[in-house]
């Protein structure tokens, strides 16, 4: 079953973003994942979302997803991200 990972994002610093992006593309490589989706908030219909960004990635399975997220490639890349944006991850398994 496929699941899918979501994150919610908030820029602090543009630079360290584009690193931590395009080290997340390549991290993703060797997972047979793929971007699904990348937009920026356009209108909150309801409740609260204080994030700008949000990102869709679809993987084969929930253990693929886990196994990317603790591979040693994504966990270099978390004090980037950390410096780089506010981000909530959250996995979903598709029903």
């Amino acid at each position: 079953m496929s699941a899918y990972l979501i994150g919610h994002i908030n820029v602090k610093n543009q630079g360290k973003w584009e690193t931590y992006v395009e080290g997340v593309q390549k991290s993703l490589i060797p997972f047979e994942s793929e971007i699904v989706f990348r937009g920026r908030c356009a209108t909150v219909l309801t409740g609260d979302h204080p994030y700008a960004l949000t990102v869709v990635i679809k993987f084969n399975d929930q253990a693929t997803l886990q196994n990317w997220y603790r591979s040693e490639t994504y966990q270099a890349l978390i004090p980037v991200r950390d410096e780089a944006a506010d981000v909530v991850i959250i996995s979903y398994d598709a029903i």
